[in-house]
C-alpha cells in the first residue's frame, strides 16, 4: 500500500518517463509534490524503492527506472513496461525492460553521430552505424533515428555521457519537451525546449550550463527525445 504522496510522486515520474525518455530531476519532483525540500523527495524515492516500484540505476547520478506500476496507475493488467532500455548489466534477474527486450521485436535505427548536451556541436546529417531499439518504444505515425550523447549538461534529467537517444521527427515542440534543436542552421544540440514569446530558450539539465536563448527564427526543431539505451 502507498501512501498518497508516494503514489503522486510515481504517477509524476511515470507520466515524464513516458513522455520524455527520462525522469525528472529531484527539482522538478519538489516542485510537482510542492515539497519544501529535497529530503522530503529522498525519503518517497527511498520508499518506491523498498517496495520494488522504481530502481536507482548504479553509477548514475539521480537516474531513476520505474519497474512496475500499480493497477491504479496502469499496472500489470494493463501491460506497462518502462521506456528506459538497458545494456549488459549483470543482475540476479533481468530487469523488466531488458527481458522486453527478448520478447519483443526491435527496429533497427540510424545513429546519426554524436549530440553534444552541452555546447552545441555541428550539425548532424551522417549515419555512422545502427542500433535495435524496441518496436514499443516507436510510433508508426513517425520516423524516427538514435544519437550517441556527448556531454553532461542534461545528467539531472537522467541523460548521461555516452548513452543513446532516441528521437522522433518532428519540427514542433511543446513547453518542457526534451528536443534536438538545430541553431542558426548548423550547431546541433540536446536541450529543454522552452518559447516565450518571440525568443527560445534552451534549457540544461546540469545548473553547470547556462539556459541559453535565442530569436525564434535561430532555432529549428529536429526531433523529440522518445527513449533511451544505456549500456553498462
Amino acid at each position: 500500500m502507498l501512501t498518497q504522496k508516494q503514489l503522486d510522486l510515481l504517477k509524476f515520474i511515470h507520466k515524464r518517463v513516458q513522455r520524455d525518455g527520462v525522469p525528472p530531476s529531484f527539482d522538478e519532483m519538489k516542485e510537482a509534490l510542492d515539497l519544501r525540500s529535497k529530503s522530503g523527495i529522498h525519503r518517497l524515492i527511498t520508499a518506491l524503492e523498498e517496495r520494488g516500484f522504481i530502481r536507482r540505476l548504479a553509477h548514475r547520478a539521480r537516474a531513476i527506472e520505474v519497474v512496475k506500476l500499480p493497477e491504479s496507475l496502469g499496472g500489470p493488467a494493463s501491460g506497462f513496461t518502462p521506456i528506459v532500455i538497458e545494456g549488459d548489466r549483470p543482475s540476479a534477474s533481468p530487469p523488466a525492460a531488458a527481458m522486453n527486450i527478448e520478447t519483443t521485436h526491435a527496429v533497427e535505427l540510424p545513429v546519426m553521430g554524436r549530440i553534444a548536451a552541452g555546447v552545441p556541436i555541428s550539425a548532424i546529417s551522417e549515419v555512422s552505424h545502427s542500433v535495435a531499439v524496441p518496436n514499443h518504444m516507436i510510433s508508426t505515425q513517425a520516423d524516427h533515428y538514435a544519437l550517441e550523447v556527448k556531454g553532461d549538461s542534461m545528467i539531472e534529467a537522467g541523460i548521461n555521457d555516452g548513452d543513446i537517444v532516441v528521437i522522433r521527427e518532428t519540427s514542433t515542440a511543446d513547453n518542457g519537451d526534451i528536443v534536438v534543436a538545430l541553431v542558426e542552421d548548423h550547431e546541433a544540440t540536446l536541450k529543454r525546449f522552452m518559447q516565450r514569446g518571440s525568443t527560445i530558450a534552451l534549457e540544461a539539465a546540469n545548473p553547470a550550463y547556462q539556459t541559453r536563448v535565442f530569436p525564434v527564427g535561430q532555432v529549428k526543431v529536429q526531433g523529440k527525445l522518445v527513449g533511451l539505451i544505456r549500456t553498462y
